[in-house]
């Protein structure tokens, strides 16, 4: 068995024993990223740092265990062409923990999985036995799940709202990502934006608060406003992502210049199935996504609206301590802000839609 130590963490990431031991002791000069880096590796292999201080007098109060859920397919979250933000999140989940001596008990549930009596719960010997003082919920999870955690434990979700519930979540300002793009479009002149996003089990919240900014965005800045250009939200469903993606191109043909995807993945889904069809982006017609996770190998550079994750994750965990701490504080939606991110896949409106709206 390997011994897990500042020295082994440091050959795994390729930096000096220096490097590690600093970001233990939050020495300020750590750049951010690698601090996160580290901690999330110590706390996959289960290393807890202990500061060698002189010996005094023990303290009564025990290490917290926190128990982060992550309700996801393991091989979609571990995708080799998309970086997952939950991977994000979870490094700031780390980075909290190990500056804090918070223990974490990661696990993965299945989405198909509707009560804590199916099968991906009910093998959590902790959640059965109340072992963690609190859980971090990373994606959507089903309401009977949320419903039956919450009466277990204090509980803090993550880029997902649940609006019959309340406790806690700390999530993006969608509005703030979907206003940005939306901007970023019309000043390029596009007029007639299209809404397109897939669906998910459970459904994804974040995705219809995205929907929502569009649709305010929309009704604000009086730009055209189509059922039909709107994608996989109701009427405009569709069984298979092809099925979704001739509609689109059936969409750019009938005029619509732009796409606002609810999500990055989904965007750089959508402009190779485009590409598929003969219709290239920006040129025919420019897509955004949300998130700012790295693009995939070969694909342009995404416009988007990039997501601080790690904050998101640090923020969660400092917040369901505090609840913790003080099991009957108000319930706070707490929204960390996201930034623009300029890339390649947006342009001007195409010759073609400008001369088929002056005929």
């Amino acid at each position: 068995m390997i011994k897990v130590s500042q020295q082994y963490i440091a050959e795994q990431l390729c930096i000096s024993r220096t490097t590690v031991s600093r970001c233990f002791t939050n020495h300020p000069g750590i750049n951010p990223v690698t601090r996160a880096k580290v901690f999330q590796l110590a706390s996959q292999l289960g290393y807890q740092y202990m500061e060698i201080r002189a010996p005094s007098k023990p303290k009564a109060t025990k290490a917290k265990t926190v128990g982060v859920l992550i309700c996801t397919k393991v091989e979609e979250y571990f995708r080799p062409d998309y970086q997952s933000p939950g991977v994000e999140i979870y490094a700031g989940i780390s980075e909290y923990a190990q500056l804090h001596k918070i223990r974490i008990d990661l696990r993965y549930v299945d989405p198909a999985d509707k009560t804590l009596e199916s099968l991906s719960y009910a093998q959590i010997e902790a959640i059965r036995n109340r072992d963690w003082d609190g859980v971090l919920l990373i994606y959507p999870f089903p309401q009977t799940v949320v419903d039956d955690l919450r009466v277990k434990f204090p509980m803090v979700s993550l880029v997902e709202q649940y609006g019959n519930s309340s406790f806690d979540c700390v999530d993006v300002d969608h509005y703030k990502g979907i206003s940005m793009i939306m901007d970023r479009l019309i000043a390029l002149g596009h007029q007639r934006i299209g809404f397109y996003t897939k669906y998910y089990e459970p459904e994804a919240g974040w995705s219809f608060r995205r929907f929502s900014a569009y649709v305010e965005k929309i009704a604000t800045t009086r730009c055209a406003l189509k059922s039909e250009d709107i994608v996989n939200v109701y009427p405009n469903c569709f069984g298979t992502l092809e099925e979704s993606y001739d509609y689109v191109a059936g969409r750019i043909q009938d005029g619509v210049t732009a796409w606002v995807c609810a999500a990055d993945h989904q965007a750089y889904d959508l402009i190779a199935g485009l590409k598929k069809r003969g219709i290239q982006v920006p040129k025919a017609a420019s897509v955004t996504g949300f998130d700012g996770i790295k693009k995939p190998k070969h694909a342009l550079q995404l416009t988007t609206a990039e997501m601080h994750y790690r904050e998101i994750g640090f923020t969660g965990l400092k917040r369901l301590v505090d609840i913790i701490n003080k099991r009957f504080a108000s319930p706070q939606h707490i929204l960390v802000g996201c930034q623009i991110c300029e890339g390649e896949t947006i342009g001007p409106v195409p010759v073609r839609a400008k001369a088929n709206k002056k005929g």
